[in-house]
């Protein structure tokens, strides 16, 4: 499959109304720091957007993730124009979450309700206008 060039993959992982997602470390260096996230980065070589949303949710919580279960994936350009942008990738699990390993980087995870995460004031905002794309197509 083709894909625009970007920069990085977030991902929203769906259980049963529920998503995973992390607080960052709290390092002025960082984009959004403090802030809660979903799994996902930098991409890496030539990876697609798949690939770099499955390697950064394997690193991150120790999740593995079947391709198949990915049900929506959307390019969303940078804010600024000359920069790549990043695309946004929502996967449907269907046994759970699993043992979660959680990685290196972040302060701590939880999993909560989709609109939990839509509501609380520390999530990155672009996130919770991601998945509301999604969820204005798909519920």
């Amino acid at each position: 499959m083709a894909f625009i060039p970007f920069k990085g993959a977030k991902i929203a992982l769906l259980f049963q109304g529920q998503l995973i997602a992390y607080q960052r470390d709290q390092k002025p260096e960082i984009p959004f720091p403090g802030m809660w996230d979903l799994p996902g980065g930098g991409r890496e070589n030539d990876e697609s957007p798949v690939e770099c949303a499955i390697r950064e949710t394997g690193e991150e919580f120790n999740i593995t993730i079947d391709p198949a279960w990915i049900v929506w994936e959307r390019y969303y350009p940078a804010r600024i124009t000359t920069d790549p942008g990043s695309y946004f990738l929502v996967g449907k699990l269907e046994d759970g979450f699993g043992p979660i390993r959680f990685g290196d980087e972040g302060q701590q995870w939880a999993i909560m309700s989709i609109t939990d995460f839509l509501d609380h004031p520390d999530v990155v905002e672009s996130l919770k206008s991601r998945l509301r794309d999604y969820l204005a197509e798909n519920m």
